[in-house]
């Protein structure tokens, strides 16, 4: 058996052998040896240390690779899904690129279409009804003095001596189916005034009583409710 030496301090030590306690043990007769026997025990008490190292050692290592592999393991799959995500938003965004450019394109081509529509909706109802305008005052022309009957009981003051400035063939045209209510007033040919226009001057105030701006005012609400932009 080999002796184990412990230096320090410049001199050399060796481990004390204590004497046995008894002079026999179970196994085996070591009275005649005393040092054989302690031997012996020395021998045992290292096989014994380095046997436990050994085991420990194994031990450790098989429990550190289990929980080196469980961890790269975990943070392997961790990375994987983190770049996979990343692979396939990107690839997603890529491939969805064409379909929401094809997408802005038909929402702006659609709002386009509806805009053109509503307008020429407007401009249609506008034909209709300056048709049905010039229709009817052709039919009925003193409608418009009942429209300047309206107009001189809501103007203030006195009113004085009241003017009807019509358009001229409008003029002749009243005086000719309704002579008697033509009488009544002191109408007024005005070359500017077109068909369907009218104006009611009075000594202190003058009202706008046409078709046009009546219809102006009609066609520019009807505008306001289907929400166009003006030009």
């Amino acid at each position: 058996m080999s002796v184990k030496v412990i230096r320090g301090e410049g001199r050399s030590w060796r481990p004390y052998r204590f004497p046995p306690r008894c002079s026999s043990q179970p196994g085996g007769d070591w009275s005649g040896d005393p040092s054989a026997l302690q031997r012996a025990i020395a021998d045992g008490f290292q096989e014994g240390i380095e046997k436990g190292y050994q085991e420990g050692l194994l031990q450790g290592q098989e429990a550190g690779r289990g929980e080196g592999f469980d961890k790269g393991r975990e943070d392997g799959l961790r990375q994987g899904r983190e770049e996979g995500r990343s692979e396939g938003r990107k690839t997603f965004e890529e491939a969805s690129r064409p379909l929401q450019q094809a997408s802005e394109q038909l929402h702006a081509f659609l709002g386009e279409f509806e805009l053109k529509r509503r307008q020429e909706l407007l401009e249609l109802v506008k034909k209709v009804a300056q048709q049905v305008i010039r229709c009817e005052l052709t039919l009925h022309p003193t409608q418009l003095l009942s429209l300047a009957e309206e107009a001189l009981a809501t103007m203030p003051g006195e009113q004085g001596e009241v003017h009807v400035l019509l358009n001229p063939e409008e003029c002749a045209r009243i005086k000719s189916l309704a002579p008697e209510r033509a009488a009544a007033w002191k109408l007024v040919p005005d070359d500017k005034l077109a068909l369907g226009e009218c104006r009611v001057v009075t000594a202190r105030a003058e009202a706008d009583i046409g078709c046009q701006q009546r219809l102006d005012s009609c066609i520019d609400t009807l505008s306001g409710h289907l929400q166009l932009a003006e030009a």
